[in-house]
């Protein structure tokens, strides 16, 4: 193929190819200055590789960018956002010039990292390095399971790419090896990455830190690479484009030389363009260089017409959607499935099997580790939802993630099991991933204690509101002679204070179950569903009180006469105030026993309800595993906590139970405590 001169006219406008390119480092120099704060280098040093993608390869529909079928694009090096918010808005996206003016201003829809559900047509939160590349690597997954399930003959419904920008930053992050070490290893051929080589981090060159053969490491981990290209020869990009959308078995890593903000006379090549404005002389000189003549957020029609792609996006999607009516007709229950799925809908038949679930558990009335309660919930509602896509960080045997029909994913095939292998962090943003593509449920597990591994993903799930299962078994110092590297202490008070992220900590098989329920029925947020190792008692209730779980909080046990005081607990726990209220009970102290299986959950009810589960008058005693700080906010300054302010130890769980003050007197004593003298 032959380069197009940079001045000739892109085909079919009068704009000229350099003018198409340098709109891009236009806007980033522009915006980052107009904001006083950004990161101009990276758009600047990656525009030709985003015209060349965008403009040739990128099959999207800025008309309606929840096209299912589309491209997804990631921005992992999320703090070049400026370049996204270019591309999109030139490419016609509702993202005006007005917002772009209001870069990393108060509720503008161009933030300082771009964020899922505030600006049309970006796929997923990034900023934090490796983790953009991270959910990239599960939009692929997904796709590549959708498509082998759902597919058929003559009729590709679900075939597209997902693209990656990402930088050394993201590379440093041992996040980025967990996962493209899977990658490689699933076979990901529609997943194209292209690496930002510009040598370049905030502290300066990274030959300093950073000397890693990247094309050698990702050949180990199984990827095609595309190496030694450069970044700024738009004919070198798209011969590279062109190579790694021909390898469909291995995913593929194009190896981008550039210089960060190409086009600055001075800062070009430097950390000072990679996070702070260039300054007003650099730009003034760097429009000279640039031929780019005209004044800030001053963008010529024809080059807005060379970016347009609204025309070519209906035509695309135009397209698919007679493939997918030819689909419907040849394959109609297929096609009323997967357009459920895409939906986000739940099976009709759902509530149906939760009764008969519900009604079965309580009929068992089973003590049990309400880890294998979830299994069992697992077993019960899976074959009803196909769209649940499991896995485990390593563990399956341990946190019982497994279910009968479980079935692994491989290079070769499709399944509807991820063995994640030794890789929470990995795990937990590939999840995302999946839940961000559409068409699935993901959950996966891990030890509770291990969830300091996944935190910053944990927390982007909760940030973009996406619906990801987080199951951690193994919730406290009852997991025993493993010891204190093991044994959570301040990870439960750690989760729930998340924003947006629903904790569950189920006391049986029952709230197993609810629990289960409820975090694949919320579509708001994710969920971190918390299960012991040891046996628990299952609790009689009533059936208006087993109806009170989904509030998070309710009233378990009830005394004969007008309660005194309330026991507040959760999981492991509420066996032990159940216990302490009969002995109480029988020294004719009445106390009210509350269940709080997901105190997040309860705090989001009506006050009248909060109120009637606790009333302000009631002395309040919190008894949970853990560390004890949060519970003061429901048991006040004259109430008191049975809790663990100190690390565990290696020991038989019934043990450490007594060691740390877990036992019906202690909870007796505590009771006493706080009644009115």
């Amino acid at each position: 193929m032959s380069a197009m001169p940079e001045t000739a006219a892109v085909p079919g406008t009068t704009a000229g190819r350099r003018e198409v390119v340098n709109v891009l480092r236009a806007l980033a120099m522009d915006a980052v200055q107009k904001a006083n704060s950004g990161h101009p280098g990276m758009p600047m040093g990656m525009a030709e590789i985003a015209e060349v993608l965008w403009r040739r390869h990128l099959r999207h529909n800025p008309a309606n960018p929840g096209w299912v079928d589309r491209d997804r694009f990631v921005l992992s090096n999320g703090h070049g956002s400026m370049l996204l918010y270019s591309l999109l808005h030139l490419s016609g996206y509702d993202l005006p010039m007005s917002q772009i003016k209001r870069f990393r201003q108060l509720h503008s829809q161009t933030p300082g990292h771009p964020e899922y559900g505030i600006t049309p047509g970006v796929e997923t939160t990034t900023g934090p390095l490796g983790q953009g590349i991270s959910n990239a690597v599960g939009m692929a997954i997904a796709e590549k399971l959708l498509a082998e399930e759902f597919n058929r003959p003559g009729f590709e419904i679900v075939s597209h790419y997902t693209y990656v920008f990402l930088g050394d930053g993201c590379l440093m992050e041992g996040i980025s090896h967990e996962v493209c070490s899977l990658a490689g290893t699933l076979g990901l051929g529609k997943l194209i990455a292209f690496y930002d080589d510009n040598g370049i981090s905030i502290d300066g060159k990274v030959e300093g830190w950073f000397t890693d053969d990247t094309r050698g490491r990702f050949e180990a981990y199984g990827w095609h690479v595309v190496p030694e290209v450069d970044g700024h020869d738009s004919e070198a990009v798209e011969r590279a484009i062109c190579a790694a959308r021909a390898v469909r078995d291995h995913p593929s890593l194009i190896c981008c030389k550039t210089t960060i903000a190409k086009g600055a006379p001075t800062k070009a090549g430097t950390h000072e363009s990679h996070g702070a404005p260039l300054g007003e002389k650099e730009i003034a000189a760097a429009r000279t260089q640039l031929s780019w003549s005209h004044a800030p957020f001053e963008i010529p029609q024809a080059i807005y017409e060379a970016w347009d792609a609204r025309e070519g996006g209906a035509i695309a999607e135009g397209t698919w959607k007679l493939r997918l009516s030819q689909y419907t007709e040849a394959y109609p229950a297929e096609a009323r499935e997967l357009q459920r799925r895409w939906r986000g809908e739940l099976p009709q038949e759902l509530s149906g099997r939760v009764k008969e679930l519900m009604a079965k558990v309580r009929e068992k009335a089973q003590t049990v580790a309400t880890r294998k309660a979830s299994q069992d919930a697992l077993e019960g509602l899976a074959p009803a939802l196909p769209e649940l896509i499991g896995g485990s960080a390593d563990l399956a045997g341990s946190n019982l993630t497994l279910w009968s029909g479980s079935r692994a994913v491989t290079r070769a095939s499709g399944g509807n099991y991820l063995y994640y292998g030794v890789r929470e962090f990995g795990m937990t943003a590939v999840m995302n991933g999946i839940a961000l593509h559409g068409g699935f449920i993901p959950y996966g597990g891990t030890f509770l204690t291990f969830s300091d591994y996944c935190r910053n993903a944990l927390r982007m799930a909760a940030l973009m509101r996406i619906r990801s299962i987080f199951v951690f078994t193994h919730d406290s110092i009852g997991l025993g002679e493993d010891g204190p590297t093991h044994q959570p202490i301040e990870h439960l008070a750690s989760l729930r204070l998340i924003p947006a992220m629903d904790v569950w900590r189920p006391c049986d098989s029952e709230e197993s179950l609810a629990a289960w329920v409820a975090a694949i029925e919320r579509r708001d947020g994710p969920s971190c569903l918390v299960f012991s190792r040891q046996n628990l008692p299952f609790q009689k209730r009533t059936p208006g009180t087993a109806a009170n779980i989904r509030r998070g909080g309710y009233v378990l046990v009830e005394p004969e006469s007008e309660p005194r005081a309330i026991i507040i607990a959760t999981g492991s726990e509420v066996a032990l105030a159940v216990e302490a209220q009969k002995l109480l009970q029988a020294k004719g102290i009445p106390v009210r026993v509350v269940s709080m299986p997901a105190t997040t959950l309860f705090d989001r009810q009506s006050a009248d309800y909060r109120n009637t589960v606790l009333p302000p008058p009631l002395p309040c005693v919190a008894v949970e595993a853990g560390v004890p700080d949060l519970w003061r906010k429901y048991v006040g300054r004259t109430g008191a906590v049975i809790g663990i302010e100190r690390f565990g130890e290696s020991a038989p769980a019934g043990e450490l139970f007594n060691l740390f003050g877990f036992t019906p007197e202690k909870v007796v004593a505590a009771v006493v405590s706080v009644l009115p003298q």
